[in-house]
């Protein structure tokens, strides 16, 4: 089954592309999907917040309850909120995976975890979810470094900059450290975080 069709449609839907494979769809189309994509309507506040909401949640690929959790977990935190939800949801083990060129996209990341590819501290954890701390080290586990998808990952095939400066990296030893808690200028997410929490505060 050709799964870019959908991500294809729900990019367009979200302004954004989602997936390298997305890009270029997303250049032919710019525009959302369905007959009334290129009319312009002046979309209520409501419909901004909420666009932004679904924008950073596809963005981390996880459902509205994991979204809710997060707002209500930078909500207590200290600082801005906004910033501290696009941090929490940054050390998710799925996007650290992701982030360091351990896996292609967000999705290959989330399976990879489910599927007991990878270890944190030397532990097997298969909870894309699982929160991560400074200094918690991942790493794929050694059973399954000799799988194409790794063995892809160790060539640095994902990668297509610098990773990501709060991780220290070993690609051929598909290894990431946490080095410290995100900023939110270093988050390469596209959102405007503050119509979230407006979203979920309303």
């Amino acid at each position: 089954m050709n799964n870019s069709r959908p991500k294809a449609k729900l990019s367009r839907a979200l302004g954004i592309p989602l997936t390298p494979k997305c890009v270029k769809y997303f250049e032919k189309r710019p525009f959302p999907p369905g007959v009334h994509g290129r009319a312009r309507r002046k979309a209520s506040d409501y419909q901004v917040r909420l666009l932004e909401k679904q924008r950073l949640r596809h963005q981390y690929n996880i459902s509205e309850a994991q979204m809710r959790k997060a707002y209500e977990d930078a909500h207590r935190a200290e600082g801005k909120t906004g910033e501290a939800m696009v941090t929490l949801l940054e050390r998710r083990l799925d996007a650290v995976v992701h982030r360091a060129g351990l896996a292609r996209t967000i999705y290959q990341a989330r399976q990879l975890v489910v599927h007991g590819h990878f270890t944190v501290d030397g532990k097997k954890v298969d909870r894309p979810g699982f929160r991560l701390k400074p200094g918690q080290v991942v790493q794929a586990r050694e059973s399954s470094r000799a799988k194409p998808p790794f063995q892809v990952a160790a060539a640095g095939a994902h990668l297509d900059g610098p990773t990501a400066p709060y991780l220290s990296t070993a690609l051929e030893e598909l290894r990431t450290t946490l080095l410290r808690v995100p900023e939110r200028r270093e988050v390469p997410v596209l959102c405007d975080e503050q119509l979230v929490v407006e979203f979920y505060a309303r």
